[in-house]
């Protein structure tokens, strides 16, 4: 059996509720930057898993060359991903 106030309990929970809110909605906010090509690619990402801007280098698009920019830039948004992810495990963790 459960012990404690079923009010507190209910109270407890709300204020759980809200602050997951919170984080969550901070989340849009927060952004990580990931750069591949030793930064011929740059892809910045928020929390919420948007991508807000990519940045190339000039001197990575080669028309005679497109699957290596390809190949960065699919690298680029699996970075960016992976740390977008790594952000909102640690907020939502805490």
């Amino acid at each position: 059996m459960m012990g404690g106030n079923p009010r507190d309990l209910q109270r407890q929970m709300a204020q759980m509720q809200a602050k997951l809110a919170k984080i969550q909605e901070d989340l849009g906010t927060e952004t990580v930057e990931a750069s591949v090509g030793g930064g011929a690619v740059t892809i910045k990402m928020t929390g919420h898993q948007v991508v807000e801007a990519v940045t190339l280098d000039p001197e990575i698009v080669d028309p005679e060359d497109v699957e290596t920019l390809q190949d960065l830039m699919v690298a680029g948004f699996n970075e960016a991903l992976k740390k977008s992810q790594e952000l909102a495990s640690t907020r939502l963790g805490a």
